[in-house]
């Protein structure tokens, strides 16, 4: 009789595959809690102590280390003194082990966690089980994720039994599965320090640790890189949200070069609480706006540069409702990233079948798997903190800006709208390459120059942009943001001419006094964050 280990913390789909296993002539072997989950479910079981013939002993601490066990696993078929060492000791063949492991991550996310009750859910004989098996993956099937117990039955029902492809990819996953554990095990105890004794947390796990490891999952491979020359591939960080567990809805094949769009677009959906939406072209939005809905939103970004936004990527902060449908397939976009999509949105989005519909959640939580960016330069990575322009969270006004950490450098002071203008500029500005130097009114931007060698340059991009409309000067009574200081008067000058009344920029150069001289010279009001958002 073939014999299967089952060792399970995540349950889901137990049963009916342990059925399944039992139906095919397997001894179902289980420790504590699975065992008692099967006889309930009135599935013959024998305990792991009626292989080891020891008792499970320190709370469950030693129940599955030991040779009957490990013996069972590691033994080669194919090696006559393997299996005769089997034999000589009384031990029976292993033939699937299906383990996954003690809850740690789960456990450690609980505010408040004591460390003694957090270290009994470090796992030692579950990862010990599954590196045997993954180990002898020839002969011994490994499974450590219930979504594979389908394809295992199936693979069993062949008439020559499972493929020597699918026990090797098992086994792959298998050792994925241990590695991101023990990770997620050094991360969190970086965490913890010992202070007379006692042993307590002093914070979430840091960003920069002093030696990382990310556990990256394949979600699919693309069609091609930047270029077609160059593969490539789009992984899911361990733990991740956003547009590491995003689901595709429709549409063509997304590009690797969507995918940066896409991220561009969530960043700034990110930063706005009311119904923002961005549209993106090469990883800079060409258009952004709040509104009275998403679908106000939406149109207003879009006619902000209704030229660029042709063949935009959009971001929108709020799910897509049956009217932003209808304004998203009215002109021609390449992709689109929402928390949600409406049922009576997604026949409307059908008419347009090339029209990539992404839906990811949009609300990122404090663990490292958000927190964290990684950057590949030659030979090495780069690893900081995600950007996000906390400063601006709450409304300005003159009552708090101080709280903010903002300082009013010019004689005048902005007015109440300009105030509200300033922070939607601000937020924006963050997302815009470097240099950058933007214009907006209070609830949508007007002109971007982005990515520009000076910050002169920014500016006049930003004019000429705007200027293509005819009529009044469109920048008349905007505000302005740059995303770092001004090293000369020259940029707030053609801020100036270009029509802006206030301005928005972190200081700090040295020659920050002939800048604020220039703004009380036009009598622009001038705030200084303290804070820089370059995006490189």
């Amino acid at each position: 009789m073939p014999r299967a280990l089952i060792s399970v913390s995540d349950k889901t789909g137990l049963v009916p595959f342990a059925r399944a296993l039992a139906a095919r002539g397997y001894e179902l072997v289980s420790t504590g809690g699975t065992a008692s989950a099967l006889e309930t479910a009135g599935i013959p079981v024998t305990g792991i102590s009626a292989v080891t013939s020891f008792p499970e002993i320190m709370d469950g601490r030693v129940k599955t280390l030991h040779p009957a066990v490990h013996g069972g696993i590691l033994a080669r078929r194919g090696r006559a003194d393997d299996m005769a060492t089997l034999g000589k000791h009384g031990i029976t063949p292993i033939d699937i082990v299906v383990v996954n492991l003690y809850p740690f991550v789960q456990t450690a996310a609980k505010p408040g966690i004591a460390f003694g009750h957090l270290i009994e859910e470090i796992d030692i004989g579950g990862p010990s089980m599954v590196r045997s098996a993954a180990k002898n993956f020839q002969d011994v099937l490994v499974v450590v994720d219930p979504a594979d117990y389908p394809r295992v039955v199936a693979e069993l029902e062949q008439s020559a039994g499972p493929s020597s492809a699918f026990r090797f990819e098992l086994a792959k996953k298998a050792f994925a599965h241990t590695a991101a554990y023990d990770t997620a095990i050094a991360e969190t105890l970086c965490t913890f320090q010992i202070t007379d004794g006692s042993i307590t947390r002093q914070g979430e796990p840091s960003v920069t640790p002093p030696e990382l490891s990310l556990t990256l999952r394949k979600i699919k491979e693309l069609r091609y890189g930047e270029n077609p020359h160059q593969p490539a591939a789009w992984y899911a960080i361990d733990g991740s949200t956003a547009l590491g567990s995003a689901t595709v809805l429709q549409g063509k094949e997304l590009s690797f070069t969507n995918l940066l769009d896409l991220d561009s677009a969530a960043r700034i959906a990110l930063e706005f609480t009311e119904p923002a939406a961005a549209v993106i072209k090469h990883t800079n939005p060409c258009g952004a706006a709040i509104g009275r809905s998403i679908e106000d939103a939406y149109v207003r970004a879009r006619e902000a540069d209704p030229l660029a936004a042709f063949g935009g990527i959009i971001g929108l902060n709020r799910p897509i409702d049956a009217a932003a449908a209808r304004a998203l397939v009215a002109t021609f976009i390449e992709a689109v990233i929402a928390p949600g999509v409406d049922d009576e949105a997604r026949p409307i989005l059908a008419g347009k079948p090339n029209l990539r519909v992404v839906v990811a959640d949009l609300k990122t939580d404090g663990s490292p798997a958000n927190r964290r960016e990684v950057r590949s330069i030659l030979g090495a990575m780069l690893v900081q903190q995600r950007d996000e322009v906390s400063e601006a969270r709450s409304q300005w006004t003159a009552a708090n800006v101080a709280a903010a950490g903002l300082k009013v450098a010019t004689k005048r002071a902005p007015t109440e709208l300009e105030w509200g203008a300033l922070r939607f500029a601000w937020r924006v500005c963050a997302h815009v390459k470097s240099n950058a130097v933007i214009f907006t009114d209070a609830t949508r931007t007007l002109a971007i120059g982005a990515g520009q060698m000076s910050r002169v340059d920014a500016v006049q991009v930003a004019v000429m942009k705007a200027m293509g409309t005819e009529g009044k000067n469109p920048l008349s009574g905007s505000v302005a943001a740059s995303d770092a200081f001004f090293p000369f008067r020259d940029g707030l000058d053609a801020l100036a001419k270009a029509g802006a009344t206030a301005v928005i920029q972190p200081g700090g150069s040295l020659r920050d006094g002939e800048v604020i001289a220039a703004a009380d010279e036009h009598g622009l009001a001038m705030v200084f964050t303290g804070k820089r958002h370059f995006r490189h």
